[in-house]
């Protein structure tokens, strides 16, 4: 496998992925372990960190880089569906080969499946004779059980294990209240942000969200956590192994209620997921229309964000009031500087992990705030519940799409939810983004041996979007970077959104997604790989800023940014009318108008990276 060591022109055909590289292990749900080989380690320690990390997966990745080493040069052009193909061993339609890489230094074609794998599933990967030359090869393989993990970390929130395991006794599994405000007699909202030693930070919170809202409110709950330190949750056997937490976290919440009558029973609830770097105060810009529509709503700080544990909130009320903030973040760096997202990206050796466990985490915290809303909730303290038990729904913006993902698709308590600006893989975000391709750059530079070579941010990755022609020249070092993304790509897929992405409107589901065309911050590649691996097209609406003065800016936060004005009240009322009918109306928010397309006309539109400014 080239991601283990770089591979040679062979006489016979070499097949990747194969379950050659695997070995049998019957605690896990595949029956396989994978196990490629280590080796080399003083001379590329990085590469054998991540190899020890995915020798302990029970398969491949579902958008595995598929390798053909045929001891000849291979014509890219040849490499048609009956040449080269992979099938379901259990039978199914053949699926082709896309975004092909023929590297002439290696002899080697590499190419990604067009469609994404069933997770826990046998594969065949055939190659005819025309393209060997000789007699066709063929191997088989197994697809790792990408979804199980999480899902059984919610069970373990359903039986109430989880909150035993984390010292969290039954009477402590609710909301508690550190300030209730009239909504009509706040002038301000302040953040103090604790960056690390020293005097906190004041920042004005924006706040539009004033409508038809009658208290603001916030809190805290405790949730049960299965990170490490090294903000990662160990791998364990996917039949028989237990992710066990490892202790609980105050999550710090805001809340906006709508005023008026309360319906019987509460006000029913949404969830707003927060993006990357944001926060739950991003709530006072993401429900303009919410109360006003009867809707409580309520945001929480995704892992690590929201800056250190010293942070406050403060409002004038008129007189000011200061508060706990909980913020989520951590000096992870010892460098006496907490930043806005410091705490949810893996470090040190496990650094290869990236986003997937704090995703996961965020995923599990918002589980517990729905099990803490189904508690019952007096928020003015008269002895009523004031929020709905049950039917909570959810939205969220970026990363908080991206979450949302894989707690619409694990958690059957949540039925209805708007995903804004999502996309998957994490590292195709980041690799293609104007915004986030600097993070890629740092951990290439830092491998040992590092390897960058040059190009946009520092390196040249020679990787075709899909629909795009072969790559027959890469770039002097591209392919061994080539090795690390789909290696990564494949270490992190239990924690990436197009994996769960099959799920969300299973079991009469329903779901929204809302996408930016020229998002240069969530480029529409990962868009579309979300939107084709959970077949969303037909719930998919796509704001076209290329057709409003703003078209020369990135559209990434139009849902939130009031310069945006043709994209995020629109937006807003299309995921309020939503929400508000139980998923059951997807509206199109300008009616005739042509800057939102409801649903998305043509999807390989976002095949490209559509970038006009930003």
């Amino acid at each position: 496998m080239a991601a283990a060591s770089a591979p040679t022109a062979t006489a016979a055909p070499t097949l990747f992925p194969s379950d050659r590289l695997t070995v049998k292990d019957s605690r896990q749900a595949t029956g396989k372990r994978v196990n490629l080989p280590v080796t080399g380690c003083k001379q590329r320690p990085t590469d054998c960190d991540e190899l020890r990390l995915i020798n302990r997966l029970d398969g491949f990745d579902l958008d595995p880089r598929v390798e053909l080493d045929l001891g000849r040069r291979i014509d890219p052009k040849r490499v048609t569906r009956r040449a080269a193909y992979l099938q379901k061993v259990a039978g199914g339609p053949r699926i082709g080969l896309e975004r092909l890489v023929y590297s002439p230094r290696r002899k080697v074609l590499y190419g990604h499946p067009s469609m994404q794998l069933e997770e826990a599933t046998r594969y065949r990967l055939v190659v005819a004779a025309p393209l060997t030359g000789e007699a066709a090869a063929r191997t088989t393989f197994t697809t790792l059980s990408a979804t199980s993990g999480l899902r059984r970390m919610r069970s373990q929130l359903d039986d109430g294990s989880a909150y035993s395991a984390a010292g969290i006794a039954p009477a402590s599994r609710g909301l508690r209240f550190d300030g209730v405000f009239g909504a009509a007699s706040v002038t301000r909202i302040q953040r103090l942000n604790d960056k690390g030693p020293g005097e906190l930070v004041s920042e004005t919170v924006p706040n539009l969200a004033v409508a038809g809202a009658g208290t603001y409110a916030f809190g805290s709950f405790s949730s049960p956590s299965w990170l490490t330190r090294d903000r990662i949750i160990p791998e364990r056997p996917t039949k028989v192994g237990t992710h066990r937490a490892r202790g609980s976290e105050t999550v710090g919440f805001a809340l906006i209620l709508p005023a008026g009558a309360k319906p019987a029973g509460g006000f029913p609830v949404a969830i707003f997921g927060p993006g990357f770097t944001r926060s739950k105060y991003d709530l006072f810009l993401a429900a303009d229309q919410n109360a006003a529509r009867g809707i409580a709503t309520v945001a929480i700080d995704p892992v690590g964000h929201a800056y250190g544990p010293r942070s406050r909130t403060v409002v004038d009320a008129p007189a000011s009031i200061t508060l706990p903030a909980h913020g989520r973040g951590r000096d992870l760096d010892s460098n006496n500087t907490i930043t806005e997202q410091e705490g949810v990206q893996a470090s040190g050796r496990f650094a290869g992990v990236g986003l997937r466990d704090g995703l996961r985490q965020t995923a599990l915290d918002n589980m517990a705030l729905v099990r803490a809303v189904g508690r019952g909730v007096d928020v003015d303290g008269d002895g009523a519940v004031d929020l709905r038990r049950d039917g909570v729904s959810y939205y969220g913006q970026s990363l908080g799409g991206i979450y949302g993902t894989l707690l619409m698709g694990a958690d059957p308590r949540v039925r209805v939810a708007a995903l804004n600006v999502p996309g998957g893989p994490i590292l195709e975000v980041a690799r293609l983004s104007s915004t986030f391709r600097p993070s890629v750059a740092a951990p290439l530079r830092d491998r040992v041996p590092s390897l960058l070579n040059g190009g946009r941010a520092g390196f040249t990755e020679s990787l075709p979007l899909r629909g795009s022609p072969p790559v027959i020249k890469p770039a002097r070092g591209a392919e061994a970077i080539q090795d690390v993304l789909a290696r990564l790509t494949w270490l992190q897929g239990s924690g990436s959104p197009e994996s769960f992405a099959p799920l969300v409107r299973r079991g009469g589901k329903r779901v929204l997604l809302q996408v930016a065309l020229g998002d240069a911050t969530v480029p529409n590649p990962a868009s579309a790989t979300l939107i084709r691996a959970g077949g969303l097209r037909g719930v998919t609406s796509l704001y076209r800023n290329d057709r409003t003065p703003e078209a020369t800016r990135n559209p990434h936060g139009f849902l939130l940014d009031p310069s945006f004005p043709l994209g995020r009240a629109p937006g807003q009322r299309q995921v309020v009318d939503f929400l508000a009918s139980a998923g059951r109306s997807i509206t199109d928010p300008d009616g005739s108008a042509p800057v939102w397309e409801v649903p998305v006309t043509d999807l390989e539109t976002l095949d490209e990276l559509n970038f006009t400014g930003g």
